[in-house]
């Protein structure tokens, strides 16, 4: 019908739009952000030496070189539906082989797991199966973090506190995951890795570290205080 062709004709027009847009951000980064930036990139052109693996959400409002202010050839990044990192074995895929190749392969230092305030994968978890009904893959995703959403099933909690308690809940799931992994479990025992669980809060521009030995969140100023604590001691 008319209407329908209207409304693709305007999808299309949109379509057309946004990758005129992004072909506009690549021509600026060609002619005048490259140039001042020749040096970085020519020391990357054949190798590579991140320091951090750092997993995040696949949320278009997450950045993570923006968050951290890295540089290109810093992070060796993995991003997914819910920053998830299925146990070992339990998935074997894409994540399992990002973070065996960033530990064993590129012998990064780090991995930073971060989560995120109002993540959609945590709110359709906090749903339950019927919010995802229609998309049997990211549901089948999802069980990866079942673990988080039975934890905060146990709390009393309103129903504007249950989305941040699974983002946190779900977080600190993940750092277990990672732990089963053969590579990270080695490389820790040895001292030669950390790992630190991170949420983004997206309206405050704030990030909250999870510390291990007290079991909960800290602020940024916290969590820095302690590294240098431990640094110096």
């Amino acid at each position: 019908m008319p209407e329908n062709t209207h409304s693709h004709d305007d999808h299309s027009e949109s379509c057309g739009c946004d990758l005129q847009h992004l072909l506009d951000g690549v021509d600026e980064f060609t002619h005048h952000v490259f140039p001042g930036n020749k040096e970085l990139f020519r020391s990357l052109a054949h190798n590579q030496a991140p320091h951090t693996l750092f997993i995040a959400c696949a949320d278009s409002r997450v950045s993570p070189e923006l968050i951290t202010q890295t540089r290109p050839g810093e992070l060796f990044v993995c991003r997914n539906i819910g920053n998830i990192v299925p146990a070992y074995g339990e998935m074997l895929g894409g994540v399992s082989a990002v973070v065996e190749f960033a530990v064993l392969a590129l012998n990064v230092r780090q991995i930073v797991l971060c989560g995120h305030t109002d993540c959609g994968a945590m709110k359709g978890l906090a749903s339950g199966a019927e919010a995802t009904a229609d998309m049997p893959t990211v549901q089948a995703w999802l069980r990866n973090a079942e673990a988080a959403r039975s934890v905060v099933q146990t709390l009393e909690l309103n129903e504007d506190q249950v989305v941040q308690a699974l983002v946190e809940e779900n977080v600190r799931l993940q750092l277990t995951h990672l732990r089963t992994h053969p590579a990270v479990a080695a490389r820790v025992a040895q001292g030669r890795l950390a790992l630190q669980g991170w949420v983004y809060d997206i309206g405050h521009g704030k990030v909250s570290v999870f510390d291990d030995a007290q079991g909960h969140f800290q602020t940024l100023g916290e969590a820095r205080a302690r590294l240098r604590k431990r640094a110096a001691g």
